[in-house]
């Protein structure tokens, strides 16, 4: 059975604010009520104010392009934002092939737009 959620839940509880080792920081909430929300993973941009009031808000969800083609070690995208995008992969133990291996697959690419997408 699907249980309806409210859009808006206020609820008291204690928020923990520490700094970690690493520099990095953490927030923990512990409710004090007997509530029932739906819960939920996301992305956020926090802010916490000097007052001790914290604010988040969700970041919307990151849309991925599909690549046009992918070749050996690289891929061709369009972006939403109407931008070509050519991106190469290439382990750091083969940077001495990496003038060669970009050369050649941009040249192909280049070659496959123009056969595909020009004609």
């Amino acid at each position: 059975m699907k249980k309806d959620f409210k859009r808006e839940v206020t609820v008291d509880g204690m928020l923990t604010i520490s700094k970690l080792e690493n520099s990095l920081r953490t927030a923990d909430f512990e409710c004090c009520e007997d509530v029932e929300v739906e819960a939920f993973i996301g992305r956020f941009k926090v802010q916490c104010m000097h007052d001790g009031n914290v604010y988040l808000e969700e970041l919307p969800k990151r849309q991925k392009n599909s690549p046009l083609f992918r070749l050996e070690h690289s891929s061709l995208t369009l972006g939403r934002d109407g931008w070509f995008y050519f991106g190469l992969r290439l382990p750091e133990s083969e940077l001495m092939a990496l003038p060669r291996i970009l050369r050649r697959e941009a040249t192909q690419a280049a070659e496959r737009v123009k056969k595909n997408y020009l004609n």
